[in-house]
């Protein structure tokens, strides 16, 4: 019977919630900028946006960048950004190709499970690597790998 079969969902609607949560949570602890947190399938499809209250426009839309791009090239956004860093014309017609959705900066974490991404976190609000502090947070919180595991905690 057509439309009856089971569907694979490798990243469930609970999951990307307790890691928005968490990023958010973690942001507000440690009293940085008002957050925004998308979190992609590996399609790069949303599955959970969340904004704090006073988040700056935009910030959708970035977050989606960085989590998007490096779902695009599989790696974190930050790893992205210094492989591009003498690539800049490069990186352009990147962003172009992905209709904008691409930032090579720290903030878009790869979500892993079983050595494999199954989706992506973008942040913003603050400082990039505040951003991809909370990301990282918010997928250990759920359960899962982030991409990077080793956080840049030079901001503290």
């Amino acid at each position: 019977m057509a439309g009856n079969f089971p569907l694979h969902v490798a990243l469930p609607l609970a999951k990307a919630e307790i890691i928005a949560d968490e990023a958010l949570r973690v942001a507000t602890e440690e009293k940085m900028m008002p957050m925004t947190v998308v979190v992609l399938d590996a399609g790069g499809h949303p599955v959970c946006i969340k904004r704090q209250d006073g988040s700056g426009i935009g910030r959708v839309e970035i977050a989606t960048a960085k989590a998007w791009g490096g779902l695009g090239f599989g790696e974190s956004s930050r790893n992205l950004g210094a492989r591009l860093k003498e690539r800049l014309g490069f990186q352009v017609a990147a962003a172009a190709a992905f209709e904008g959705r691409m930032a090579a900066a720290p903030g878009g974490v790869m979500i892993m499970e079983n050595g494999a991404i199954i989706g992506a976190v973008g942040v913003s609000g603050d400082a990039s690597e505040k951003d991809e502090y909370c990301a990282a947070k918010g997928i250990k919180k759920a359960g899962y790998t982030s991409e990077p595991e080793e956080l840049d905690e030079s901001w503290r």
